[in-house]
């Protein structure tokens, strides 16, 4: 298995696969690099080089009881990066992911970053905050973190159902899809998926959007039941020199594994733009 440990002593494990220009995927809480096997697979086979990690205390890096920050997380992938000396990379983030990719852009992405990609992304601020008044209750993220806390085997299970917008009216439900989120869930530790609760829906990311140079295209499903459009994408773009928005009508939020085809396409046609 390919790890590296970083400063504090924790191991990153992540997937380097193929030659070419580097993709690198940042997967949403609570997962790991493998919810993006759809898109390995579909640019691995287009001759790009592929890499995702597991995020600490996510997957099979170190269950570590600290460092559950945006600051920590983005500091992870500039190490990564560094060791495998990427260079005009083009970096993707899903949900909490997005907010990894822009935080690590802004930071440590200068001369290394050709591209970024935000999918149902947590940018700029999902709480609700006196100046961001139309943001999401804390006691939204209060009912995760005792879901998560202690009763994570199911709360995780019947998390997939708004996830991937199985609970719609006609969706046809996959149960390996269903199963395949609870199985990466349940490899990260408690304490890391707890803490990265705060990290996602309390960091805001307005100032790293504002800050960023390169392109960055923002993709959200319009019924995304998890990180809602109007809240995130639609504002996210808006802050961005350089942005591109591409809205679906219908999709959810686990879009790049129900609608991997659509998705896929419109990444590809971005990162050769």
């Amino acid at each position: 298995m390919s790890k590296i440990t970083v400063k504090d002593g924790t191991e990153i494990y992540y997937k380097d696969w193929g030659t070419g220009q580097p993709l690198f995927f940042h997967h949403g809480w609570p997962l790991s690099g493998d919810d993006w096997d759809g898109q390995m697979m579909f640019f691995l086979n287009q001759g790009f080089r592929v890499i995702a990690h597991d995020r600490r205390g996510h997957g099979r890096s170190s269950q570590t009881a600290n460092g559950h920050n945006m600051d920590t997380y983005a500091a992870d992938v500039a190490e990564l990066t560094q060791a495998l000396d990427l260079k005009d990379a083009v970096h993707i983030g899903h949900s909490t992911g997005g907010g990894e990719v822009i935080r690590y852009v802004a930071k440590y992405g200068k001369g290394r970053v050709a591209k970024a990609v935000l999918i149902s992304a947590v940018t700029p601020l999902m709480v609700q905050t006196e100046t961001n008044p139309e943001g999401i209750p804390i006691s939204v993220f209060d009912e995760i973190r005792e879901g998560t806390a202690f009763n994570r085997p199911q709360y995780f299970q019947d998390f997939t159902l708004p996830f991937y917008g199985y609970n719609r009216d006609g969706a046809k439900v996959s149960q390996g899809v269903r199963d395949n989120w609870w199985r990466q869930g349940m490899m990260g530790g408690i304490k890391a998926h707890y803490d990265c609760i705060k990290a996602f829906s309390e960091t805001d990311f307005t100032e790293d959007l504002k800050s960023v140079e390169v392109p960055v295209l923002v993709m959200h499903g319009e019924d995304d039941q998890i990180v809602p459009f109007p809240l995130t994408g639609a504002k996210a773009v808006t802050l961005l020199k350089n942005g591109k928005l591409i809205s679906y009508p219908g999709f959810p939020h686990g879009m790049p594994t129900t609608e991997a085809k659509t998705i896929n396409a419109d990444l590809l046609a971005f990162i050769k733009s």
